[in-house]
């Protein structure tokens, strides 16, 4: 098994995780990063299947699968 961890420092707010989560786990939040970005968050984690869709469209390396 893995967990997905995000590496808020990278996230641009893009948007294509939040957009392309099958089940609505990430959001956007208020919250901002060194460069200025909101960062994405697990608004509804219970709800994640570890599909790692957002693993795959995000093009700034934000999610990285972590041994659990």
């Amino acid at each position: 098994m893995f967990e997905i961890k995000i590496l808020e420092e990278r996230c641009k707010s893009c948007g294509l995780c939040v957009h392309f989560c099958p089940k609505k786990v990430l959001d956007i939040s208020s919250k901002r990063n060194s460069h200025g970005y909101r960062v994405v968050y697990a608004k509804n984690p219970e709800k994640c299947t570890m599909c790692g869709i957002c693993y795959l469209v995000c093009p700034d390396v934000v999610f990285v699968k972590e041994e659990g």
